[in-house]
């Protein structure tokens, strides 16, 4: 699944992914995306191997 919705939100400063993907989730589903939607970027950030790589997955899906 690719997708390609973006969302305007703030990452908390500091914090770790799991907070940051905390702020992402709320901030996804204010903005209506899917379960699906939401949990396939849950699994990208669980899944990624670094912070790095969770900051360019973050960045994708950010305005």
């Amino acid at each position: 699944m690719r997708i390609r919705k973006k969302i305007r939100w703030t990452a908390p400063a500091e914090a770790d992914r799991f907070t940051q993907l905390s702020a992402f989730i709320k901030a996804a589903e204010d903005e209506g995306w899917s379960e699906d939607e939401v949990q396939f970027v849950i699994n990208e950030i669980v899944e990624a191997p670094n912070e790095a790589e969770v900051a360019l997955i973050f960045q994708d899906y950010s305005h």
